[in-house]
């Protein structure tokens, strides 16, 4: 999956979400990616795992309201089962957050020794960073690498930057790139405060395939009048993916937005329902 089919995933997201009162048909949506009919619907299917009109149908409002409905065991009755309180599984991964020390977060990373490596996906190419202790910052490269760069060296002003690979990037890279074998504990150090951390702790036992509100959230944190400082926290999520703030969305089914586009958030809501639909039909 090269970076520009995903700008043509992409674009063809954003084509359908701009029209979509009138619905365009395949043939228009192809055309305006500047593919014919076949090959966008191959190219489509290759990425997404099934054609573009039923991908389309996890994109629907209406369905993420009946997700959002359905009856799903809480984040913490689901903690309280694994006994992992910081741990999630997404498929077959474990994902475990550890904060850095007071002192790491407020001198702005002085002293940390930081790898970074740039790595495709299928939602675009990535940076990521990792200090010794786990995967620190992941971030879609949407401009250009030099600006990638400077944006986390923005993030962590005094620490050593190099690019190198090493175990715990190395991880992430692998992830992205559907690699999953031997993958075992994924480690996550990052700069947080104690709320933010609470909530993307909450966050990462969100399952690949469903979805969750700033107020479902606040609730499983136990501040169900926090919704405004949890949308915050959200916001300010330094791993893309890893920590799912793509799978918090409004009440109203409305996706909203998400720092590293729209139309990115739709493309992994999308993919992610479709090949957990496709799990649960294979289990049952």
């Amino acid at each position: 999956m090269t970076d520009n089919n995903f700008e043509r995933i992409a674009e063809a997201i954003r084509y359908i979400e701009a029209n979509r009162k009138r619905q365009p048909s395949l043939e228009e949506v192809a055309s305006h990616v500047c593919l014919s009919p076949f090959h966008f619907q191959r190219m489509f299917t290759e990425w997404a795992g099934i054609s573009p009109k039923r991908f389309l149908e996890y994109l629907n409002v209406e369905y993420a309201k009946r997700i959002l409905s359905e009856e799903h065991p809480s984040l913490l009755m689901t903690a309280d089962k694994t006994g992992l309180s910081s741990t999630s599984r997404l498929y077959d991964l474990f994902i475990h957050i550890e904060g850095m020390t007071p002192g790491e977060y407020q001198s702005g990373g002085a002293g940390l020794q930081m790898h970074y490596v740039f790595s495709d996906s299928l939602f675009g190419e990535v940076i990521i960073a990792s200090t010794k202790k786990g995967i620190s910052y992941i971030a879609f490269v949407d401009d250009d690498k030099k600006q990638a760069l400077e944006t986390l060296q923005a993030s962590f002003p005094f620490a050593s930057l190099t690019e190198q690979a090493d175990e715990n990037n190395a991880c992430a890279a692998n992830i992205f790139q559907l690699n999953w074998n031997d993958v075992g504990e994924v480690r996550l150090h990052l700069k947080a405060t104690k709320f933010q951390m609470k909530v993307w702790e909450s966050l990462v036992k969100v399952p690949a395939g469903q979805l969750t509100t700033y107020h479902q959230l606040a609730q499983s944190i136990g501040n169900p009048k926090a919704s405004r400082a949890v949308g915050s926290a959200v916001a300010s999520n330094p791993v893309a993916v890893l920590i799912p703030c793509h799978r918090v969305i409004r009440s109203t089914g409305v996706f909203g937005n998400y720092h590293w586009k729209p139309e990115r958030k739709a493309a992994i809501i999308g993919w992610e329902a479709a090949h957990a639909n496709e799990r649960q039909q294979l289990i049952s």
